[in-house]
């Protein structure tokens, strides 16, 4: 579970960086290019993607649990 994680942080990481059209018009990510902008978005996936990717390897390297 701890790598699907890390994995999907990297994504939306990576969706936020390099700034792709795909991953901004998707429909999900619609809504907060709406209420953020597009920077904005950016921003708040990047952050997104960051925790997904933190909490995960906690997950990996069994510093937390999961049930």
């Amino acid at each position: 579970m701890g790598w699907v994680l890390v994995i999907c942080g990297a994504f939306s990481i990576c969706g936020a960086v390099l700034n792709w059209d795909w991953f901004m018009n998707n429909r999900r990510a619609r809504f907060f290019v709406y209420i953020f902008g597009r920077n904005g978005a950016r921003v708040f996936y990047g952050l997104l993607g960051s925790v997904l990717v933190v909490v995960g390897f906690l997950l990996a390297l069994g510093i937390i649990e999961s049930n």
